[in-house]
């Protein structure tokens, strides 16, 4: 077998072997059989008979390619392939084959297939790597990825009671796919566990489309918080109180909306935030609104600037809620922390793609994924392939298939030099 050795450039046959392009997009189309049709969009949720289906088809293609695989507890396929050197830890790649309800057919299912056409690859070429290597299909990514999490130590107890995008729960969804949840500590890592973890992934936006690039070279997973805001004002007769004694909910909300976006786009930066859901009580035409309540999200590659962003929203809202004659209160619920990516992840993959001659761009993801989970236990890193016009969960969501041949052969070549350098 062609061995793969420490500090030593890429061997002629390693160097040059890439994957099989048909057969990574025959693959990843018949992946549509379960839950989809070629004609519509894929509704493939985490725990269902779909899910489960889908997941005895990828075993059936790791076993062909040489590799060991199991389900661990928390319903993660894990295919191995060994390494070379023992004392090494191994280096890891995947993403996710579960989908939004009426999702499209390329969101973490070009990661999975890519992954495991590497694997073919390598077993085909007889190439030997220094570290074993492990292909992960993590379960639930859509519905809070529990899978990743379970791995990162990140999932609690609570959770295994909470409903999937499916008609199961988390706990009965794990055992449905062959996990168990009283055993999920078994699933988790502690740093160093992994020599590191790449990903690749769908842009899921439209800057790679709209610019003729390539590749996207991610340099972090952004971070997100997220609040319930409620505003409370009076209720009184629409006919009757006139506009300059309206302590009116629905008003201050409605400036509060301008306001956010005012505060976020006054400053340097790729942040963003969004009003995604606003209410309004008692919510009768013919009533002032006494009650306004919405969410608020902010994202962003630093955790401190979203801190800054919040803090400068909440002193404006306090100045609007005086002039409105209104209280505003806001509660956090939600908060997943930004990922940088690993910068030796970032310049392998920038010399894969020169090297295969693709254009290429250093960009965040404005999205989360899997990789995200793992970041507090390994380096990351994240290779995204374009998305026409930046369409996602829907089934218009497309990428091509030599995109996604494209993707695949940084991929591989990205790992056979991470075998070398980590």
């Amino acid at each position: 077998m062609l061995a793969f050795a420490l500090g030593v450039p890429l061997g002629s046959s390693a160097e040059h072997v890439q994957v099989d392009g048909v057969r990574l997009n025959a693959t990843l189309g018949e992946l549509r059989s379960f839950g989809g049709t070629p004609a519509a969009g894929s509704t493939r949720v985490a725990y269902s008979e779909a899910n489960r289906d889908a997941l005895s088809y990828l075993a059936g293609l790791m076993n062909e390619a040489g590799l060991a695989t199991r389900i661990d507890a928390a319903g993660n396929l894990i295919g191995v392939r060994p390494g070379t050197e023992d004392r090494l830890a191994p280096l890891m790649t995947g993403s996710h084959i579960d989908t939004v309800p009426n999702g499209g057919h390329y969101d973490g299912m070009v990661g999975v297939m890519a992954a495991i056409e590497v694997a073919r690859t390598l077993h085909d070429a007889s190439i030997e790597t220094r570290h074993p290597l492990e292909f992960i299909v993590w379960s639930n990514e859509e519905g809070g990825k529990t899978g990743s999490r379970a791995m990162g130590g990140l999932v609690k107890e609570f959770e295994y009671a909470l409903p999937s995008l499916g008609t199961r729960t988390l706990g009965d969804g794990m055992r449905f796919l062959g996990g168990d949840p009283a055993r999920i500590s078994e699933v988790a890592r502690k740093p160093g566990d992994a020599a590191g973890y790449l990903e690749l992934h769908i842009e899921q936006g439209a800057i790679l489309d709209q610019r003729g690039l390539d590749i996207g070279i991610v340099e972090g997973i952004v971070g997100i918080r997220r609040w319930n805001i409620a505003i409370d004002g009076v209720s009184n007769h629409a006919g009757t109180t006139p506009m300059d004694q309206r302590q009116d909910a629905l008003y201050a909300a409605a400036r509060l909306v301008t306001l956010i976006r005012e505060t976020v786009t006054s400053m340097p930066g790729s942040q963003v935030a969004t009003v995604g859901r606003i209410e309004a009580f008692p919510g009768a035409p013919n009533v002032v609104p006494g009650r306004a309540t919405m969410s608020l999200e902010i994202r962003d590659l630093s955790m401190e600037k979203i801190g800054r962003i919040f803090d400068q929203i909440q002193d404006a809202s306090a100045r609007l809620a005086a002039e409105t004659a209104t209280t505003i209160r806001f509660e956090q619920f939600y908060e997943s922390l930004a990922a940088p990516t690993d910068e030796r992840w970032q310049r392998m993959v920038a010399t894969s793609a020169e090297d295969l001659g693709l254009s290429a761009l250093s960009m965040p993801s404005g999205a989360g994924h899997d990789a995200q989970s793992l970041a507090a236990i390994c380096p990351i890193g994240m290779i995204f392939v374009p998305s026409l016009k930046g369409v996602s969960h829907a089934p218009e969501e497309y990428t091509s298939p030599e995109q996604i041949t494209k993707g695949a052969n940084v991929l591989l070549a990205t790992l056979l030099r991470a075998d070398a350098e980590f």
